[in-house]
């Protein structure tokens, strides 16, 4: 019985310096996940009650808000509760179910979301008279659906066959259960491997190729064209790209780093984690809020309605 708890339960050991300054930690982190509902929440609620703004593009970025706010739920109430924990333990189903098949749900979903995004915003600029033909309300709606159902079903295919392999070391090297958890099981297995890198292909490497054709299609496009539409596709296509490239960059930190993790010091990894879970869902409000011009007119109304009260 003894031997099965230890192998049920895992420890997080990736804190730093924790009993000295977890007041400091929880404060700031209860903070910072306030103000990430509230941003992504309030520009959701724009897009909800505006019927301006209830166009394709507009409802692909409340998803992918929407997306953020889900992302940073799987992480943040376990962190704030390990912050004011004597110990930091979780059991290996919860880690495996909670945390790494909806961390890495919501994120792989975030690389669909942004291909239908792509795909939107070319169909408007390069293909204008078939826009409204091609993306009705049925064609965002099955975007939507599959942007969650395709990278949940993949993932927890995943999550079954990794359910049962035997552990070999209880202690995590992060602070919470990402791609890291495969450093404490006895064998590496070969076929899980190989469906790993199919997922990364499948719903990362793919929407990105797709994203970058498309992206540079409708460039050709706006260097052949008015500046009209040239300015158009700046105000809406840039905000994407940039989205694009700052998620890219922490999941590649997030895939490959992660099995680095031995070579890196533990503080470096701490800071990159948080960041990890921070900055992206912090971003995104910030970036679709003040780059889009018809979502910053409304959040302005919104300020200034607030202000004169």
């Amino acid at each position: 019985m003894e031997d099965k708890l230890n192998v049920t339960y895992i420890t997080l050991g990736g804190h730093v310096e924790l009993q000295k300054y977890q007041y400091l930690y929880f404060v700031v982190m209860f903070t910072l996940y306030i103000l990430i509902i509230c941003c992504n929440s309030t520009i959701v609620c724009l897009i909800v009650i505006h019927k301006n703004l209830h166009e394709p593009m507009y409802i692909f970025i409340a998803a992918l808000l929407i997306n953020s706010i889900l992302y940073t739920t799987t992480i943040f109430p376990k962190l704030l509760t390990d912050f004011l924990s004597e110990t930091q333990v979780i059991t290996y189903q919860a880690c495996l179910l909670f945390q790494v098949f909806a961390y890495y749900t919501l994120a792989f979903s975030e690389f669909l979301l942004l291909a239908a995004m792509a795909y939107d915003r070319y169909l408007s600029i390069c293909k204008p008279l078939q826009y409204p033909t091609i993306m009705t309300k049925k064609t965002v709606s099955v975007l939507l659906i599959l942007a969650w159902l395709v990278s949940a079903c993949e993932l927890a295919l995943a999550i079954t066959l990794n359910a049962n392999i035997k552990l070999c070391n209880l202690t995590l090297k992060g602070i919470f259960c990402n791609n890291s958890v495969y450093k404490i099981q006895c064998v590496s297995s070969v076929a899980l491997s190989i469906y790993g890198v199919f997922i990364l292909l499948n719903l990362a490497l793919l929407p990105m190729l797709f994203i970058l054709f498309t992206y540079t299609r409708i460039l050709i496009i706006c260097y052949r064209s008015s500046k009209t539409v040239r300015n158009k596709a700046a105000q809406t296509c840039l905000p994407h790209l940039l989205v694009l490239i700052n998620f890219s960059c922490f999941i590649t930190y997030d895939i490959v780093i992660v099995r680095l993790e031995s070579d890196i010091p533990k503080i470096p990894r701490f800071i990159m984690t948080l960041q990890i879970i921070l900055y992206h869902p912090l971003f995104n409000p910030i970036i679709y809020g003040l780059k889009m011009k018809e979502i910053s007119e409304h959040l302005r109304r919104l300020l200034f309605q607030v202000k004169s009260h």
